[in-house]
């Protein structure tokens, strides 16, 4: 079983969030794939998301998680201390998502774009999906 992280191949967070879930993720759990691409999108109509959605998404065990609820879920299956994050799954959802609105509000911004979605080195590329 694995997990499926979806992301917005353009922005300079999501690529940085990807990296830093591969260096934590030893075991291999989590495939990749951009919302732009043709699985990424296959993906978003199979579990009934928005297509122009530009946030975060978790597939697993064939169910769908969105914004923050998607972040801990990954915390939860990264090496180390990142485990523990799962502890904020006490707070509401709707006020976990407000903190994630704002951060994804204000993403290019603060990390500005990417010309292209990024290019893992070939180890990396047994990751994803697209």
């Amino acid at each position: 079983m694995s997990g499926i992280v979806l992301f917005d191949g353009a922005c300079n967070f999501c690529h940085y969030s990807v990296q830093f879930i591969i260096k934590r993720d030893r075991r291999g759990y989590f495939k990749f794939a951009s919302l732009q691409s043709d699985i990424g999108k296959k993906l978003l109509e199979e579990y009934a998301l928005p297509h122009d959605m530009s946030t975060f998404v978790l597939i697993d065990n064939d169910r769908s998680y969105i914004k923050s609820s998607a972040a801990l879920r990954v915390c939860q299956h990264l090496d180390g201390f990142w485990k523990a994050f799962i502890i904020f799954r006490i707070i509401p959802t709707l006020m976990r998502d407000i903190v994630y609105n704002f951060v994804a509000q204000n993403r290019y911004r603060w990390f500005g774009l990417r010309d292209s979605c990024m290019l893992p080195t070939p180890e990396q590329r047994k990751r994803f999906l697209d």
